[in-house]
């Protein structure tokens, strides 16, 4: 019993990786749907590869935690046994938001675009999903809280 609650937990943590936001310039998140962008054109000037870092959710932190209680409760027994699953709890927290930041994390793209309205020179970091060259024309989208995508237009 204690083995299926350690892999389910495990697999929950696994999976929480999945369910954040991406950082594809052709991805959008819901709630910046059926919302006015304003569109822009440019060229663009430079590229860079660059880190996405991950995000540490709630899910991997308390996952890594339940994992780390239950594996360490097998250690000991009376005092001995609460206290190994106090340690395990909090080592299995600190590695269950290292793993999910390492699983959310992934390679993006640094664009540099000279826009065609005013001549600014803006960066946006999208994931590398698409690649750019200098020299190419993009569509620059710039949308509500900041947010900024880069198309080929």
């Amino acid at each position: 019993m204690r083995s299926r609650l350690v892999l389910a937990l495990c697999a929950l943590v696994l999976c929480s990786g999945c369910a954040t936001r991406s950082a594809s310039g052709n991805s959008y998140p819901r709630y910046e749907t059926r919302t006015v962008y304003d569109v822009e054109y440019g060229e663009v000037v430079a590229t860079r590869i660059v880190a996405i870092e991950g995000d540490a959710s709630f899910i991997g932190v308390w996952g890594g935690s339940e994992v780390g209680r239950a594996v360490a409760g097998t250690v000991g027994d009376g005092a001995a046994r609460g206290v190994a699953r106090a340690v395990g709890a909090v080592a299995g927290a600190v590695a269950g938001g290292a793993i999910e930041k390492k699983l959310t994390a992934e390679d993006g793209l640094e664009i540099t675009v000279r826009l065609d309205s005013n001549g600014d020179t803006i960066a946006v970091v999208q994931a590398q999903d698409v690649l750019f060259a200098p020299g190419e024309r993009v569509r620059v989208l710039f949308g509500p809280h900041g947010s900024t995508h880069i198309t080929l237009p």
